[in-house]
């Protein structure tokens, strides 16, 4: 008996063994990175209406000879070339065909997601007969051709769409499944937070039944959070809460809350929609409104004919046509049903909006509910601390602060904050001038038809004539500050442009009408008679002026050729 309990502990140690094993494994497999891109080494060239590879040097590393090409990479020297028959070839850095053992080698899109890199960095696919499969960059085999269709996941770099035997599932870029190959359709559901951006999306899914699609939903460790049998299925993306995962789903026309897998609010409203600044939920019934907080415990009963919500406040039409008021509390109070009311600074101040017969009148008030400006403005927007962009009753804009003093004049035509800064900029379309504003609302400069953009930690304003860089702290630099790498920056003497070092000895003579500066590639323009070309940080002149712009960005070169972007991520560079 004692060696028989032996054997036995035994063999629940292997078997519990070997399930840790599957596990490590299953969860090595679900782990994958996004290479993260930091040289860019390769880009695409257009020359005579055939496209090819120049790389940072501006050297020609495949021929123009191909109807297009695509640089999955920049950092990589893989290139995607289409043919006159609109098949691939693989080349790599050499001018070599690479990957010749695969068929019809292809680059992977990403979907519906913000980046200037628009296709996966790392996995291409390859087709073999009428299925595709994986290889990485090296031409390794990560699937075989088993799948018929590959395509990115929308939102979820890394992440790729597959289908096989009619059915869809979803695979990573290191071939493992993370939804099972079973699914009618499967989607993404669009979560996203600032840490983890889309990592913690899960999969909305379907299948197919008699009575048509029926949805459920997997998060991202491939648990069945619903089973496929709902009509409708959509995640609250936009949640205070981003540990738990809220599903509205519909079964039969009827709408309820799921918490994770436990359900909230039971399936018996037409509509449920949630509410960001109150979080909670607007509940219909009947034709009847209500209000369910977070919980999904009910907290205004379900009886009104109508409910707005507006910043923090809760406006309720009651059977008798009146209006009940009520907070983010859902507590009822004595507020006019004429007035909505939303914060803002955390709380500190509280903008009103005054809704009258013949317009709506903005005004603020404090944290003990005072108020401090009047409600005599068209608009009113918090911008930091204690300021507010406002709009008179002339449409004209301008800065106030809490005690309704202007801090910027209320005179312009716009108004908005500098990119991602403190700063704001103000402009007036009768002479074209822009004016931009410390976060203490000082003016730092002024400048006629200017474009305001970003050049590395700084902000840039220029015209034809003249440029100015402004620190994030709202901070005049120098271009030397800006461009502390080139050993060249811009200087103008005397109306013209030309160069000079750190110490201000001029090294290109100032002979230009215009010039940009030296970009990381060693390549400034110059500009002659409404005419660029380029120059070399050797002061030798590449390519005399020729191109002719009709924007006012200034254009960025790569030995002769000029950069052309046209959305999307997508650029090349040219001299037609």
């Amino acid at each position: 008996m004692k060696k028989r309990s032996i054997v036995i502990i035994l063999i629940l140690v292997i078997i519990l063994a070997i399930v840790f094993m599957v596990k490590g494994a299953k969860d090595s497999g679900r782990k994958y990175s996004i290479e993260e891109v930091k040289n860019h080494d390769f880009f695409v060239l257009q020359k005579d209406d055939k496209y090819g590879v120049i790389n940072k040097d501006s050297n020609i590393v495949v021929e123009p000879k191909f109807e297009n090409v695509i640089v999955p990479n920049p950092s990589k020297g893989i290139f995607i070339c289409y043919t006159d028959n609109n098949t691939t070839k693989v080349y790599n850095e050499k001018n070599e065909e690479i990957f010749t053992n695969y068929n019809d080698v292809s680059s992977i899109r990403l979907k519906n997601l913000a980046t200037n890199l628009m296709y996966e960095k790392s996995v291409l696919k390859y087709k073999s007969g009428e299925k595709y499969g994986l290889i990485d960059y090296s031409g390794n085999k990560i699937t075989e051709a088993i799948y018929e269709s590959i395509e990115s996941l929308g939102y979820k770099e890394g992440e790729l769409l597959v289908k096989k035997d009619g059915k869809y599932g979803v695979i990573n870029i290191k071939g493992t499944v993370l939804v099972p190959i079973k699914y009618e359709t499967v989607v993404a559901d669009g979560y996203y937070n600032e840490n983890s951006k889309y990592e913690n999306s899960g999969y909305i899914v379907s299948v197919k039944t008699e009575e048509g699609y029926r949805y459920g939903y997997m998060d991202v460790d491939e648990n069945v959070i619903l089973e496929t049998q709902y009509n409708e299925i959509s995640r609250i993306t936009d949640s205070a809460d981003d540990k738990n995962i809220y599903l509205v789903a519909s079964k039969n026309g009827q709408y309820g809350v799921y918490k994770n897998r436990n359900k909230i609010i039971n399936n018996e409203y037409q509509s449920i929609q949630y509410n960001k600044n109150v979080n909670s939920f607007l509940l219909e019934k009947s034709k009847k409104y209500g209000i369910a907080d977070i919980d999904g415990n009910v907290k205004i009963e379900v009886k009104y004919s109508q409910i707005n919500i507006n910043g923090q406040y809760l406006y309720a039409k009651n059977k008798d046509g009146k209006i009940e008021v009520f907070n983010d509390k859902f507590e009822m109070t004595n507020e006019s049903e004429n007035v909505y009311k939303y914060k803002v600074a955390d709380d500190k101040f509280t903008i009103t909006i005054e809704n009258g017969n013949d317009k709506t009148l903005y005004g603020i008030e404090d944290a003990q509910g005072k108020t401090v400006v009047n409600p005599t403005y068209i608009y009113i927007e918090y911008l930091h601390d204690n300021y507010f962009i406002a709009c008179n009753q002339d449409g004209k804009l301008g800065v106030i602060n809490d005690k309704g003093e202007e801090k910027i004049a209320i005179k312009y035509s716009s108004i908005q904050r500098v990119k991602e800064t403190e700063m704001v900029q103000t402009m007036t379309s009768e002479d074209g001038m822009t004016q931009i504003y410390s976060k203490d609302m000082e003016k730092i400069c002024e400048m006629k038809d200017a474009i305001v953009g970003e050049e590395g930690n700084y902000i840039e304003v220029y015209n034809e004539n003249e440029e100015i860089y402004i620190s994030h702290e709202g901070k005049i630099v120098s271009n030397k500050q800006v461009y502390e790498k080139n050993d060249l920056v811009s200087v103008q003497k005397d109306g013209k442009w030309g160069f000079e070092d750190k110490t201000g000895t001029i090294k290109i003579e100032c002979t230009y009408d215009k010039v940009t500066e030296f970009n990381q590639f060693g390549y400034a323009g110059i500009r002659k008679d409404n005419k660029w070309g380029v120059i070399g940080k050797d002061g030798k002149v590449i390519l005399e002026p020729k191109y002719e712009f009709n924007s006012k960005e200034r254009p960025s070169f790569l030995g002769e050729y000029y950069k052309v972007s046209y959305g999307f991520g997508e650029e090349y560079y040219s001299n037609k």
